[in-house]
């Protein structure tokens, strides 16, 4: 629910259109479109944070309104549609800015693979026209690109229905294509150290700094995103846990701090890092390098090991606590996921029964 409107309660500040709610500390948008005076939460109590979203929550309630008087002029175009949808992926503050990119990519693969499907009447799409572009872009591109450019579609129309310009949802009945689970080729232990040996000794100025990530990612299971935002104040050496935070804006995948504890490896190679770089101030990041893609393919030709990538480092992660023992629902709350461990048992399931069929050949009722 809204707050309740009290002069008291609001208060302006130095840009305009951006008010505050005193009770929450919570930012507004305030402003007027079509003569309708509008206020929308823009879930921060941060100002620059609110400053910079402001721009596109106008833009997408004037860009909404425009579609509105196209269908009351009894003209909306399919573009039009894409309008209301680029301002609405804009404004949200739920989402992260790679996944607003991706959905723009998305976009993008819509209208190199449909190009007169923007300046169309809305009304004259219909579900067959939708399903012969289905049936030829999906022989193009990779199952999930495909399931989500027909989110995309099917989003868009939404917005129309929304608008009052079509009654249904052409793309609703098509049906999303299957997806086959990644077939994981993770090195063993160790491949594993040679792999950091081959990265750490590769001659280049961050090379060093590019084994220390590969490590980090591997012994945390956190996502790359995710470690990009680690600092020497999250780690507690006392508690023997790693805070992890994310963007400072828009936070983990799920929204949420979690705690990941200190294993042995991750443990001794912070503690070595930290007397190495005993000058840094707590609020210095703990990796230096954001990425090291080319390192990792270099290190895995020189091993002979297949390719792999940072979120592979995190199957790694998960593929050990499986071998040590550790339930899906502890090391699924490690890994940052709120489903009591279903998804971990889906992407991991195989690995845990390869595991117990191997551990199974221990046991035995004859006497040593």
């Amino acid at each position: 629910m809204s707050p309740k409107l009290s002069t008291s309660a609001w208060e302006t500040t130095r840009e305009q259109n951006l008010i505050r709610y005193k009770p929450s500390g919570t930012y507004f948008a305030r402003f007027k479109v079509g003569g309708k005076l509008i206020r929308k939460s823009l879930k921060t109590k941060f100002f620059s944070v609110a400053k910079a979203r402001l721009p596109d929550q106008i833009k997408y309630f004037r860009s909404a309104n425009t579609s509105n008087q196209a269908v009351s002029n009894g003209k909306m175009s399919f573009g039009d549609a894409v309008k209301v949808y680029e301002e609405q992926l804009a404004a949200n503050p739920d989402q992260k800015k790679s996944t607003k990119s991706y959905y723009r990519l998305m976009l993008r693969f819509l209208h190199k693979t449909w190009p007169e499907l923007r300046g169309t009447d809305i009304r004259k799409i219909g579900e067959d026209d939708c399903g012969k572009w289905l049936s030829k872009f999906q022989t193009r591109y990779a199952p999930t690109v495909v399931n989500n450019t027909l989110s995309v579609l099917r989003a868009v129309f939404q917005i129309a229905i929304t608008a009052g310009a079509i009654f249904d949802n052409p793309a609703g009945a098509l049906k999303r294509v299957k997806v086959r689970p990644k077939e994981l080729q993770l090195p063993s232990s160790a491949e594993f150290q040679k792999f950091i040996g081959c990265i750490s000794e590769g001659g280049g100025r961050f090379s060093r700094d590019a084994a220390h990530l590969v490590r980090f990612l591997a012994y945390s299971g956190l996502r790359v995103g995710e470690s990009h935002h680690v600092t020497w104040s999250d780690v507690d050496f006392e508690k023997n846990r790693l805070q992890v935070r994310g963007d400072p804006e828009t936070g983990t995948k799920n929204g949420e701090v979690r705690f990941v504890p200190l294993i042995p490896e991750l443990a001794a190679m912070l503690v070595q890092l930290r007397k190495e770089r005993s000058d840094e101030p707590e609020s210095a990041f703990v990796m230096r390098v954001r990425e090291c893609q080319k390192s990792m393919d270099r290190g895995a030709q020189l091993v002979g090991m297949k390719r792999i990538t940072h979120h592979d480092l995190r199957h790694l992660f998960a593929t050990m606590c499986i071998e040590s023992g550790v339930d899906a629902p502890t090391f699924s709350r490690w890994l940052g996921h709120k489903d009591g461990g279903v998804l971990a048992m889906k992407t991991y399931g195989h690995l845990r029964d390869e595991h117990s069929a191997e551990q199974a050949k221990r046991v035995s009722f004859k006497k040593v």
